[in-house]
């Protein structure tokens, strides 16, 4: 059973119980909580700071094959065939370390961002399921195609965050 039916079938059951009962529904925009929550902030500078040296490295391999390719552009016709081709292998070899660097640091940042991301989710469900049981909500959901902002509580989730 997909979440569609688990999720119809739990509105259901809340709404033939509850007749009498007010139900009380929220939604969380998780994707705004981790643009917005100070822990997500803090994993996003953690990163930065964290790969910036492999960056930099990336970015100075960068330049030396600019360099490399503008040299060549400019000296291709006075300089002899053997020094050509010595320059046109040196500009292959940055080029290759440079996609070679930069697919590592891609894949290590994917990896660590997804670590990161699982901490801060871990925290924000925790602060949702305290925010539900203290405002005694009977349902609370993650991603919705449409959400009133009668029944947003980013806020106060972003909010609880902060405070930890």
């Amino acid at each position: 059973m997909d979440w569609r039916k688990a999720l119809a079938a739990a509105l259901g059951a809340i709404a033939a119980a509850g007749f009498a009962a007010e139900v009380r529904i929220g939604f969380v925009n998780t994707e705004r909580v981790f643009r917005e929550a100070a822990p997500a902030r803090r994993a996003q500078q953690k990163l930065e700071r964290e790969f910036s040296a492999r960056n930099a490295e990336l970015a100075k391999l960068e330049k030396q094959g600019r360099d490399l390719q503008a040299d060549l552009e400019k000296d291709s016709v006075q300089l002899p065939e053997g020094a050509r081709r010595e320059k046109e292998r040196q500009l292959a070899d940055v080029s290759r370390n440079f996609q070679r660097l930069q697919r590592e640091i891609r894949e290590d940042l994917n990896l660590r961002r997804n670590e990161e991301l699982a901490q801060v989710q871990e925290r924000a469900t925790r602060a949702i399921n305290q925010i539900a049981e203290a405002e005694k909500f009977d349902l609370v959901v993650q991603e919705a195609v449409f959400a009133s902002s009668r029944i947003d509580i980013t806020d106060k989730v972003i909010k609880a965050l902060a405070d930890k």
